[in-house]
């Protein structure tokens, strides 16, 4: 406000020098003809236009710069800005900050107005609980992209583990294919053998695919797991992130950027007023 309230001094003092420079060095006779006085009122009018357009201008770029720098830091932090232009227009709040600027540069009421705001823009830095949930957010990324990796490795493993069953049932299907094509070609001494080495066979198959059922489940059970602890960090994650935006929103620095920027209107507001002053009337 410092800042806004030396630049708009040094513009009015440029209008008032223009004003003094014209009582100086024209308004010396004690009468002007219409030609006369339009040439004086052009003249000024051309200067004072410029001098508040210029204003007007730095006061814009200005502002453009600041809310570059607060929306950079906001991206850094990941939050989501809103503001409310129709804020700009609030009479009351209008009213706050010109009190809040005559409190500040007036010795008399500056102490308690003070103590009553607390405008204060303190500039984001990590630190604080900004810094906390920023690292939060950081480690339940880290998670969730391990939690990720975890999962697709479960998955590589169910499917390899699937393939193996489909393999050792194809085995089993061609085993027994084989044995009813020679059964008519084997001496009956020898069928009592190959009946035995096929039980214990299938006995061994059998074996085999319930240690897989059991795997495959495991691999089951331990890829909902994942999934369920993925859904948890993501919930996690968008909580920190909520609760990081919520947290900005309180700070000084998001109220009193939005008084800053109400300050500007009525101080644009102020000028046109002035400048009307001097306009001629149709």
């Amino acid at each position: 406000m410092r800042f806004a309230r030396s630049k708009r001094g040094l513009r009015l003092k440029t209008v008032d020098s223009c004003f003094q420079d014209l009582k100086e060095s024209r308004l010396v006779e004690e009468t002007f003809t219409v030609d006369e006085v339009s040439e004086v009122l052009n003249g000024l009018q051309a200067v004072v236009h410029s001098e508040v357009e210029s204003e007007l201008i730095n006061t814009a770029y200005t502002n453009v710069l600041l809310l570059r720098q607060l929306f950079s830091q906001a991206e850094k932090w990941y939050l989501k800005l809103q503001t409310d232009i129709s804020e700009l227009e609030n009479r009351e709040l209008l009213e706050q900050v010109a009190e809040f600027e005559k409190a500040e540069f007036t010795s008399s009421s500056k102490k308690s107005i003070i103590d009553s705001m607390k405008p204060k823009l303190a500039p984001l830095h990590e630190g604080g609980a900004a810094e906390l949930l920023n690292k939060e957010i950081i480690r339940l990324q880290e998670e969730n992209e391990k939690l990720k990796s975890r999962l697709k490795t479960i998955e590589s493993q169910a499917t390899d583990a699937l393939d193996e069953k489909s393999k050792l049932e194809r085995a089993l299907q061609d085993l027994q294919l084989e044995h009813g094509n020679q059964k008519d070609f084997i001496k009956a001494q020898d069928l009592s053998d190959l009946e035995n080495t096929v039980a214990a066979l299938k006995s061994e198959f059998q074996k085999t695919l319930n240690d897989q059922t059991e795997n495959q489940k495991s691999l089951e059970e331990n890829l909902a797991t994942a999934k369920h602890d993925l859904l948890r960090v993501q919930e996690q994650l968008s909580m920190a992130e909520k609760e990081l935006e919520k947290k900005f929103q309180q700070t000084a620095a998001f109220r009193n950027m939005k008084e800053i920027l109400t300050k500007k209107n009525d101080q644009i507001k102020d000028l046109r007023k002035r400048l009307a002053k001097y306009e001629p009337e149709d």
